[in-house]
């Protein structure tokens, strides 16, 4: 092993809370010289105000050191030419997308793509119609889906996050989705080629069985999953067998030294 990607929310994180070992473990990494990168499916702020939230809670990271959907997604759509964009997404996102046109909140047709993100309570009828809409009007729109994570562990509980929209309008319209996060292969990779590793040298490390372990899994690179953040422990009894199980990221450093050879 010779490179870690780190999940966020759940791993180093919940809500507002520091998790026990998670500053230390990011401390020991760079102590140790490990190639590392900060992989995260949230779309509901820009990178910057994640590297901040960080820095408030301990752990100094660059905006640069974060790879997230929207920023994946600006890539894409430059590469492809698309400048008229339908974001479905908070506000504060919007920044990752600049320089290309953001259709009016009212718009429902003359989209390029359907972008859809973390709404969270901004999700109403009106609006997920709007989305269906934008993406039957002629000529039909890409979809792009800012991960496909199921639900995470918010302040209040369980909450739904982007992938359940995503699948409602890609059911409605008959647009498969390209997903720019995970547990898409092609995010993995662009982590891995971020941290000049090897698919197989690499660990993912997160809280969701389904987007953070089997769809690294998929896609070559070890995985381990820590029993915090989205966590039930039916997740150890399913079809997905994680490569190492951690109470906390803190149990990481002593696991690397036994394994990295």
């Amino acid at each position: 092993m010779q490179a870690i990607l780190f999940d966020l929310d759940g791993v180093l994180y919940q809500g507002d809370t520091l998790l026990p070992g998670a500053a230390e473990t990011v401390a020991w990494a760079r102590a140790e010289c490990i190639p590392h990168l900060f992989l995260t499916n949230t779309s509901s702020r820009p990178r910057a105000a994640i590297a901040e939230k960080l820095a408030q809670l301990g752990i100094e990271v660059a905006a640069e050191q974060i790879l997230a959907p929207p920023a994946a997604a600006c890539t894409w759509l430059r590469a492809e030419g698309i400048e008229d964009i339908a974001l479905f997404a908070p506000a504060a996102t919007a920044v990752d997308f600049a320089g290309l046109n953001l259709l009016p909140a009212n718009a429902e047709r003359g989209a390029g793509a359907v972008v859809v993100g973390d709404l969270a309570e901004g999700w109403d009828f009106r609006t997920l119609n709007r989305a269906f809409r934008l993406l039957v009007a002629k000529p039909a729109p890409r979809l792009l889906a800012l991960g496909m994570t199921r639900y995470w562990h918010a302040a209040g509980g369980l909450q739904l996050d982007a992938g359940p929209f995503v699948a409602a309008l890609q059911y409605a319209s008959g647009i498969e989705p390209v997903v720019l996060g995970k547990p898409a292969a092609a995010f993995f990779d662009t982590g891995v080629a971020a941290v000049g590793s090897l698919p197989a040298r690499t660990l993912m490390i997160g809280d969701d069985i389904r987007g953070d372990v089997a769809g690294a899994q998929r896609a070559g690179l070890k995985a381990a999953l820590v029993r915090t953040g989205k966590f039930r422990p039916a997740d150890l009894h399913g079809d997905v067998r994680p490569d190492a199980v951690f109470d906390t990221v803190g149990h990481l450093p002593a696991w690397w030294q036994r394994h990295a050879g």
